[in-house]
């Protein structure tokens, strides 16, 4: 039984549904037989009785019309049976193999799939439920290719950011061993500039890696952000220039408490009051607060020099800049932007911008309120 049991588990896909209907097509026979054979003599033997009863004289014929039912019976199950056999079993071996073709076509895209060619996608298919796995199979291949595309980017703009401060830092050395140049603060405080920059974004590289795979942590309670922000905005106007813009904060008097991660969403302004105050010479900066429905909003409003239309899809794009020059010159790292979606995402909110060039941005997000 367990040698049948074993033999019986190594058939094909294409034998199994074979051996289904042909198992289904002789049960359905066997049981017309026997039923027919069964019950057929007797009802025909009834309804010569009567027909006697009505006054037909069949007496002397009853044996042979009864033997020669049985006759024509056999014959035209025997027919029927051939017939009708061969009809199922040749329906069944086009149905087995047209159900396995499919299958092996979609086996066969599966491995050029995972052999790397990620563009491979799954031929629609006339039955439903092979449709179904299709549509659900190139769904993942295309968020797949995706995240592959992204991965491949990442590394490239990593690889370029990279590149940059290690040149120079390598450039300086290499000059000071070959005495083309003497040692000086000045080219001592640029090599510190450039591994910090360095470390910089080797630290936003790291936390941008957590947020995305979900590893960053985030303790959400009910907060009053009111005090967070008059320390925000103190701490960055001590280090305005005098003809500078001026940091104004614009916010009721009492706040609802919101849903969120004191240190995430001092993580989020601090880059987003930051950005403002690189790109902003003159005019103003005003960290505005209100409610809306059960959302609190806060906004980061700049007269700064602005973002191009055609720019603003991919501001909160890795590595994106709209001047590829300001941000290595200012330090930034390119990817602030990216982690402060992420952040704002994982409290239950969403960042949003506007901008026109030349004349300033407005970053803005909300969070629920507890």
């Amino acid at each position: 039984m367990k040698m049948n049991w074993r033999w019986s588990k190594s058939w094909s896909l294409a034998s199994r549904l074979f051996f289904s209907h042909l198992v289904v097509m002789i049960v359905g026979v066997a049981s017309l037989v026997i039923i027919s054979k069964i019950s057929s003599p007797r009802f025909f033997r009834l309804h010569l009785e009567r027909l006697e009863h009505k006054g037909w004289d069949l007496i002397r014929v009853h044996a042979d019309l009864v033997d020669g039912f049985e006759i024509a019976w056999r014959r035209s199950t025997f027919w029927s049976v051939l017939v009708g056999a061969t009809a199922a079993g040749g329906l069944s071996y086009w149905v087995s193999i047209r159900i396995v073709q499919q299958l092996t076509e979609m086996e066969q895209i599966t491995q050029k799939f995972a052999a790397g060619e990620l563009n491979a996608r799954l031929p629609k298919s006339n039955i439903p439920e092979l449709n179904r796995l299709g549509v659900s199979f190139n769904s993942m291949a295309a968020s797949l290719e995706g995240v592959e595309a992204r991965r491949r980017e990442l590394i490239g703009d990593m690889t370029h950011e990279l590149r940059t401060p290690l040149t120079i830092v390598r450039g300086y050395l290499e000059q000071l061993v070959d005495g083309e140049i003497q040692p000086s603060p000045e080219i001592y405080q640029q090599l510190v500039r450039e591994t910090r920059r360095l470390e910089r974004l080797v630290n936003d590289l790291q936390e941008l890696s957590k947020v995305e795979a979900g590893y960053l942590p985030i303790k959400i309670q009910p907060l009053n952000l009111r005090p967070l922000l008059q320390s925000l905005v103190q701490r960055f106007a001590d280090q305005l220039l005098e003809d500078g813009p001026v940091l104004q904060l614009e916010c009721p008097a009492q706040l609802p408490p919101v849903l969120a991660d004191i240190d995430r969403i001092e993580q989020v302004l601090v880059n987003l009051v930051g950005n403002a105050i690189r790109y902003t010479t003159t005019g103003s900066i005003t960290l505005r607060v209100w409610i809306e429905l059960s959302k609190l909003w806060i906004a980061v409003i700049d007269t700064g020099m602005g973002i191009a239309a055609e720019d603003l899809p991919h501001v909160f794009e890795r590595f994106w800049r709209a001047d590829k020059s300001r941000d290595r010159h200012s330090g930034g790292t390119g990817i602030g932007l990216t982690i402060s979606y992420r952040l704002v995402e994982l409290q239950g909110g969403q960042l949003e911008v506007e901008s026109e060039l030349g004349k300033g941005s407005t970053f803005r997000f909300f969070l629920p309120l507890a």
